[in-house]
């Protein structure tokens, strides 16, 4: 292939005009469409993958992909074909920097801003995977900024959601390493999760100005993916609120199972983020529209009535945070100390401690209402997290209980629990450790709960993990409205 093909009409109506971008199968040029009058991208393969069918088929693939998504953050598809041996695919012309561009020159991004574009880029794909297919290969590079409004890209190695079989199987690596999810740089089978991981590490690098891992080597970041904790977005940058570095963490969490059920469940928390910091201010660039999203199909089960929006919680949700691997949850922790079971600040600043979802050790499956735990911090009485047993006031001997764990995000002397139910009769403790899977210290004995009931702690050893256990429920259900710990 020539260095460029700049002048060259392909297709009997394609003028190209500009290469504008080159990779490993092909490169884009802006070319003028001389029948419409009008700008448009061409992504041309290169001449020496034509006369390999794999290649081709690839490339065909993508267009064809490429074509079923019609969505406001999706590069539209408006012709494809073939010149002299050239396969070729034309696509709408965006005007501007991609969003890997975008950090080279600025940096970092205002918080704001780096919610807005993720939950646009969250849309497209959200669509995409509503249509069966999975991207593969989600990189700022991959998402073009027009007038604002970011749109996702190059389809290359997409591949539709239930293919078990072709030119993506399971055990070849396609992708980009910065951005890779551990599952495809392992070879292992590839879903819409890995679309979520990779949308949290642009969000990191969207939020701190650098990807989470480097290294020398393709395989070496490869190796950081499948291996290495998540850093820490608030490490890096203090200003981030805490719940925004948690969905990170969660998006980013190496099992799949432990991320965000969906694309959709993933935007939805960066919505709330969003919301949580509060009217717009000067840092915003960019106007997120209200878009549907799409509903992935699951099995349907009860939900507790949700909490109004209202500006007062969201200024008190400023900072409240979710753990990877939890769900939305937060609650207030004051430094403890040598106090009485009080709940006094003793004039210290309150530490923000978030939930990491709910506790249901062997013989239990690890999993309770999960998506509900945040209704028990959210400062909204009417909502709830649920938990149910097997027969009418026990888990049929199943399991001794179940619980919601919070994190206090570093070693902290608790003085106090409070719960709120309007189911009350439960039976529960307060147990503490250092980890959110092992509690060897019960720091409040058993009581039966009223609608407001106050544990007294006796905390030993600071303790960064705090378990509510329940052991008995009033009947088959038990709902927890709010939990404040001091």
């Amino acid at each position: 292939m020539p260095t460029t093909m700049v002048g060259e009409l392909i297709g009997g109506r394609y003028e190209l005009e500009e290469l504008v971008g080159r990779g490993g199968m092909s490169s884009v040029y802006r070319a003028r469409d001389t029948l419409l009058e009008r700008s448009v991208a061409i992504k041309v393969l290169h001449e020496h993958y034509s006369a390999d069918a794999d290649y081709v088929e690839r490339f065909r693939r993508e267009a064809r992909a490429a074509a079923q998504l019609s969505h406001p953050n999706i590069v539209t598809v408006i012709d494809r074909g073939e010149d002299d041996g050239r396969q070729f695919i034309v696509f709408e012309y965006v005007a501007g920097q991609n969003l890997k561009q975008l950090v080279g020159t600025r940096g970092r991004l205002p918080v704001r801003q780096a919610l807005e574009l993720a939950i646009c880029v969250g849309r497209g794909l959200a669509f995409a995977h509503a249509q069966g297919l999975v991207h593969r290969d989600v990189k700022p590079q991959n998402v073009l900024l027009g007038n604002g409004q970011p749109k996702v890209t190059d389809f290359g190695i997409a591949r539709d959601v239930d293919v078990e079989q072709g030119l993506t199987q399971t055990g070849t690596v396609l992708g980009t390493s910065d951005y890779i999810s551990p599952e495809q740089a392992s070879g292992r089978a590839v879903d819409a999760l890995s679309d979520v991981y990779s949308l949290g590490v642009v969000l990191y690098e969207l939020l701190t100005g650098e990807v989470p891992y480097r290294a020398d080597s393709f395989l070496a970041v490869a190796m950081k993916h499948l291996n290495e904790p998540v850093p820490s977005v608030a490490e890096r940058r203090p200003d981030v609120p805490l719940r925004v570095d948690a969905a990170v963490q969660r998006a980013m969490a190496k099992d799949p199972g432990e991320r965000f059920g969906s694309m959709a469940d993933f935007v939805s928390e960066l919505e709330r983020c969003l919301a949580a910091l509060g009217d717009p201010d000067s840092d915003r660039t960019l106007i997120v529209p209200a878009l549907p999203l799409p509903v992935p199909e699951r099995p349907a089960r009860p939900r507790p009535r949700r909490r109004r929006r209202r500006r007062g919680l969201l200024a008190v949700a400023l900072g409240v945070a979710v753990l990877a691997g939890g769900t939305v949850a937060a609650v207030e922790l004051r430094g403890g100390g040598g106090g009485g079971g009080g709940g006094g600040t003793g004039g210290r600043p309150p530490l923000h401690a978030v939930a990491v979802g709910t506790y249901d050790p062997p013989p239990g499956d690890g999993h309770e209402n999960d998506g509900s735990v945040g209704n028990a911090t959210d400062g909204d009485s009417a909502t709830f997290w649920s938990t149910e047993g097997y027969d009418s006031t026990t888990f049929g001997g199943l399991k001794p209980g179940v619980g919601i764990v919070f994190d206090a995000g570093r070693a902290v002397r608790a003085t106090s629990l409070t719960v709120a139910t309007d189911t009350p009769g439960m039976s529960a403790e307060v147990k503490a450790g250092s980890s959110p899977t092992s509690f060897s210290a019960v720091v409040a004995g058993t009581r039966t709960l009223g609608s407001r009931t106050t544990f007294s702690l006796t905390v030993q050893t600071p303790a960064r993990y705090y378990l509510l256990w329940i052991t008995r429920l009033p009947g088959r259900h038990a709902h927890v409205n709010e939990v404040t710990i001091s």
